[in-house]
């Protein structure tokens, strides 16, 4: 089929029927067409048709008739070769302009970046320029600040003088008051000293008990004067010297709870104790105490050392009190928790002692029992044993479970776990 001269083909896809027709004069030309219609003709049948479609895509102008030729091409290798080196060279440059593309992308990143640090500090040079503005505008006013800026330090000048004639004024008071202490405590360790040398045969005259008691007493009002501000008032029984220990003092008939004065008979020093005697039958020595907060626990290792805090509040007795006590006598422990509903629980332990300072005043525990299900034992100094169970001188928290980054509440594992900050612990030790 023959198609018209001047067909107008608009953009889009097109089915067309090709055909290549034999010219007029054409006899060979025409043979072969007819000998290729033949060939094509065996493949096409088992397609249902005898001719052949293909899709166009006209994209300009057409004149005279468009025609497929169905015969096989043929190969020639050597253009193919040159086709793909011509590919190969395509690639390799497409490559390069690629990388090319993406260096040129790098720089463009540090280009906006640089315009970003521009902008900023272009604006940040204006602010400069218009405070520079404002303090010269201001400047007049600044002048009369700076005078009344100078007469302020001339009367603060005059007042610093004044404070420093008053502080070397206090200064010799304070020195004063420290050569009367020193030789009240020179006093008191005298008195100490002759109360102890007292014998059982002046113990059993009626003369030699008023003697034993006035001694004491005496030597106790020393020790109320010369007191450190803010520690607890100390009640003391002055029928007796000082105690072994809070269970000495029940036995002694002191049924009242309060601070005592003990005395530790392998150091041979006094010690100051809270004696808890309305718990578990009484006779416990306080050594640890937290209820409110008030105390901070987050101490130096001397601190935990010597003892810090309020005996009648929050307070730790001190590693090397706990020494020489758990020293003389054999002791167990009462831990007591209480949470923030109220609930209360104990744990205790058959035998309770501590190891001198040159063994890091290693714990030593007995057996358990108590209300807890398992026995246990971080800002604030505790002992440990590959991982920690509890730590009872932790940060105390208010409301039970607190957030924190580490596990540093006032915390029992196996009552209400290491998220779980209790109200109220103290720790107890007595002879068994």
């Amino acid at each position: 089929t023959e198609y018209p001269a001047k067909r107008q083909l608009s953009t889009g896809l097109f089915l067309t029927l090709c055909l290549d027709i034999p010219k007029a004069g054409g006899q060979k030309e025409a043979a072969n067409v007819e000998n290729s219609q033949k060939r094509s003709s065996q493949s096409s049948d088992t397609k249902g048709g005898r001719c052949s479609y293909t899709f166009i895509v006209p994209q300009q102008k057409l004149t005279g008739a468009v025609c497929l030729n169905t015969h096989p091409a043929i190969t020639n290798h050597s253009e193919v070769a040159a086709l793909r080196a011509e590919l190969r060279r395509q690639q390799e440059q497409l490559e390069k302009l690629q990388g090319q593309l993406e260096q040129e992308g790098a720089l463009a990143m540090e280009v906006r970046s640089l315009r970003k640090e521009s902008n900023s500090m272009n604006s940040r040079i204006a602010q400069l320029y218009t405070q520079l503005l404002q303090e010269v505008i201001h400047k007049k006013d600044q002048a009369l600040e700076q005078r009344r800026l100078e007469n302020l330090l001339l009367n603060a000048t005059a007042q610093v003088l004044q404070v420093s004639s008053n502080y070397r004024e206090l200064e010799k008071k304070y020195g004063a008051l420290i050569s009367m202490m020193s030789s009240q405590n020179q006093f008191i360790a005298r008195l100490e000293k002759q109360c102890q040398c007292g014998d059982s045969t002046h113990h059993s005259s009626p003369v030699g008990k008023k003697l034993w008691s006035a001694c004491w007493k005496h030597m106790h009002y020393l020790m109320c004067v010369t007191k450190t501000p803010g520690t607890p008032f100390l009640y003391m029984s002055f029928s007796r010297r000082p105690w072994r220990d809070c269970q000495h003092v029940l036995e002694s008939g002191e049924t009242t709870s309060g601070i005592y004065l003990l005395r530790l008979q392998s150091a041979n020093h006094l010690l100051q104790a809270w004696c808890e005697q309305t718990q578990a039958q009484g006779g416990w020595t306080v050594i640890q105490r937290r209820q409110d907060g008030s105390v901070n626990f987050f101490r130096t290792w001397e601190q935990y050392k010597q003892g810090f805090g309020n005996l009648d509040g929050e307070y730790w007795l001190g590693l090397e009190h706990l020494h020489w006590l758990t020293k003389q006598a054999h002791y167990k422990l009462r831990v007591t928790l209480e949470d923030w509903q109220g609930r209360q629980v104990f744990a205790e332990y058959d035998s309770f002692h501590l190891e001198p300072e040159s063994d890091w005043y290693r714990l030593r525990l007995g057996l358990y029992q108590g209300t807890p299900s398992h026995e246990a034992f971080s800002k604030g100094g505790w002992w440990y044993h590959m991982c920690a169970h509890s730590n009872l001188n932790g940060v105390w928290y208010r409301g039970g479970h607190y957030r924190s980054r580490y596990q540093d509440g006032v915390y029992w594992a196996e009552f209400h776990g290491g998220s779980y900050s209790l109200k109220r612990v103290s720790m107890m030790i007595k002879p068994t």
